[in-house]
């Protein structure tokens, strides 16, 4: 092949083809730029998220708390709504109470003359019932009495001890009593032995059992009893202090009277 001689335009493009390319610096620039910018935003993007995560935990602590909070708030509802039931209650029972202690005011004034009545009534019984134990039963008497005028005495005790003093008189009706005692008899004082049945009868014996009497309440007065009750009566004194046996023993006994 034959070499063909090249033309002027030929020989100038391949001379434009040989020539290094070069890039523009305003185009090199800004491509910089630009890988700058996705750094930039890449880092922000980051510090964002972390943020965002920290917002996140953050919120989840806050919610977290919140219903930790929100569940104290709960128990001190119903905390609160069982203490407004107890407080009423409580008002409830003051309101009862301070009329309870409006009615026990009153009762103390009606019943410090209920007492000394009680007294008087229990007194006079005393005088007018057989006397046997005189001297313990009077004093008895003389105790309450001096009892109702002691400030340092509650009026529910000395009502407490009346009512004692009652049951003691009304045990003496049913037990059977020994004991000694000093009577005038027959113008004379004579030490005795007494024996206290119930209050159906009031028997005594001298020591020497030469006499035998009974106490006869509607004449108030001692009267001699028939030798044939001697014997009864040193048994019954005898059964008393548990020295014999319980047996049946004969008593002279005042038959009731009607009115």
């Amino acid at each position: 092949m034959k070499n063909l001689p090249l033309g002027p335009a030929v020989a100038a493009l391949l001379l434009s083809f040989a020539a290094p390319i070069t890039v523009p610096l305003a185009s090199a620039q800004t491509l910089d730029e630009v890988l700058g910018v996705r750094s930039a935003t890449t880092e922000s993007g980051r510090k964002s998220q972390l943020k965002v995560d920290q917002l996140s935990e953050d919120t989840r602590d806050l919610l977290t708390q919140y219903k930790q909070v929100m569940k104290i708030v709960d128990g001190l509802k119903v905390y609160n709504l069982q203490q407004e039931r107890l407080i009423a209650k409580q008002e409830e029972e003051m309101s009862e109470l301070n009329l309870s202690i409006d009615q026990v005011s009153l009762i103390e004034r009606q019943i410090g003359p209920l007492i000394e009545r009680m007294i008087q009534n229990l007194e006079v019984f005393i005088e007018k019932d057989i006397p046997f134990l005189m001297e313990e039963r009077r004093e008895r008497v003389v105790f309450l009495k001096d009892m109702m005028d002691r400030a340092d005495v509650s009026v529910s005790e000395k009502f407490n001890q009346v009512l004692q003093a009652y049951q003691v008189e009304n045990t003496f009706g049913t037990t059977i009593e020994p004991y000694s005692d000093l009577i005038e008899f027959e113008g004379k004082q004579r030490q005795v032995d007494m024996l206290k049945f119930g209050r159906v009868a009031l028997v005594f014996q001298t020591p020497d059992g030469e006499i035998t009497g009974v106490w006869n309440n509607d004449s108030r007065n001692w009267e001699r009893l028939p030798d044939s009750y001697r014997a009864e009566v040193r048994d019954g004194l005898r059964m008393a202090r548990k020295t014999k046996t319980p047996d049946l023993v004969r008593l002279p006994v005042v038959a009731p009277r009607s009115n």
